[in-house]
């Protein structure tokens, strides 16, 4: 069975061609991935660009595939690609979808309807439920027999206590929704699973915290490897400072900007989203690699802000779990930045957290001493893995029902 994963954003779409093996049960394993690819620079002319892999990450010749200067270009140049390569049939297309609300706590097959109703999310996730949405519309056209899985980067997080999840507004606003839902879900619940791979026996589950560190960025408190409380709430803006995401800031300097300084809605919402974070801050970039490549004391400060913001909430989260065992980086920035990391486990070292610094110079799995209280690793996270899991899953139970009937 052949499952694709589609990740679109404002400017690339991130892709992944899984076949699942006939397993029981099924692990994240029994997926085999046969090539994965992006395309970028959607809709800025000269920039386009495309890229495909092999599972060894090897350069494939693209045999069609183009730069594409729009979202619907590139599925069509895809989907051609991946017939006249003649690589099967697809079984099922997995969708990375931001925003499931309040009613979509785990993965849905897309129906006409579901889609109006995850559209009326898009005010959440201004800068991702609707690019997520897109394809899913553009592919239930052109293949109505494929089933189309929306898989929600906030189900991981939905069976938070409502302690965590509630804000203190009016009961009437809670029970209309206004609430946490926390975000970075698929990577949250791939780490949860694969905890065990890296970590002593019976570590995965205590007291962990995974910090999810790339252009977004969040921290995750895991119990008995389920989410307990998170940074992100009620839009994906909240937490921690991001490339070009300010993070949290106080909503009375909301209110200031459009009241005194007469910006409208329109205007907060650009600057918060695309004009703050690492590249507000330092005025050269919302890249760390640019950053830490830069000699600018600008640089130097958006970094040590980002470092300092990530400790303060790491200090929350082990409020909220009553403690700490294990500290994971992961994504982007986490797996790869160690200058990074470095600043985050020094300024956590009041948590009992100690960091080796030869095997954090070279990225190891643990990056803590052996007689550190609490441990600190790096794990790669697959969020187009976990997406093909739950497709493979969805196939699997469809069948079994249609034996069934």
């Amino acid at each position: 069975m052949q499952i694709m994963v589609i990740n679109s954003g404002s400017s690339s779409i991130k892709f992944g061609l899984y076949l699942a093996h006939n397993e029981a049960p099924l692990t994240l394993d029994a997926l085999t991935l046969k090539v994965e690819g992006h395309f970028s620079g959607i809709g800025s002319r000269g920039r386009e660009a495309v890229h495909l892999n092999d599972a060894q990450g090897n350069d494939l010749s693209l045999n069609g595939l183009a730069p594409s200067t729009s979202h619907g270009e590139a599925l069509s140049s895809l989907m051609a690609w991946l017939e006249a390569d003649k690589n099967g049939s697809i079984a099922v297309i997995g969708h990375r979808v931001v925003h499931g609300g309040r009613d979509y706590q785990a993965p849905i097959k897309v129906t006409a309807e579901y889609l109006d109703a995850l559209g009326e999310l898009n005010s959440l996730a201004p800068l991702h439920q609707p690019h997520g949405l897109a394809p899913i519309m553009h592919l239930m056209q052109r293949y109505p027999e494929v089933a189309q899985i929306a898989c929600f980067d906030t189900a991981f997080h939905a069976e938070q206590p409502n302690v965590a999840r509630h804000f203190a507004l009016p009961r009437e606003l809670t029970q209309k929704g206004l609430i946490r839902y926390g975000f970075h879900g698929l990577s949250y619940d791939y780490i949860s699973r694969v905890l065990d791979n890296y970590l002593p026996e019976e570590a995965s589950k205590k007291r962990v915290i995974v910090a999810h560190l790339g252009n977004g960025a969040s921290l995750c408190a895991l119990q008995n490897k389920r989410s307990v409380a998170s940074t992100m709430g009620f839009t994906a803006l909240e937490g921690l400072p991001m490339g070009t995401r300010s993070g949290s800031v106080d909503p009375g300097l909301v209110l200031h900007l459009i009241q005194q300084e007469g910006m409208t809605p329109e205007e907060v919402e650009t600057m918060l989203y695309k004009r703050s974070g690492l590249r507000g801050v330092s005025g050269i970039s919302g890249d760390v690699r640019e950053l830490l490549e830069s000699n600018a004391p600008e640089a130097e400060e958006a970094l040590s802000l980002y470092a300092y913001r990530i400790a303060r909430e790491i200090g929350s989260l082990a409020a909220a779990l009553g403690g700490l065992d294990q500290l994971i980086f992961t994504a982007g920035v986490g797996e790869n930045a160690a200058y990074v990391r470095d600043q985050v486990v020094r300024q956590c070292a009041w948590l009992g957290v100690a960091l080796d610094s030869e095997a954090n110079d070279r990225n190891s799995h643990c990056i803590s001493p052996a007689d550190s209280p609490v441990g600190a690793w790096v794990i790669p996270t697959d969020e187009a893995r976990m997406m093909a899991w739950y497709c493979a899953q969805f196939m699997r139970q469809y069948s079994t029902q249609s034996t069934a009937q």
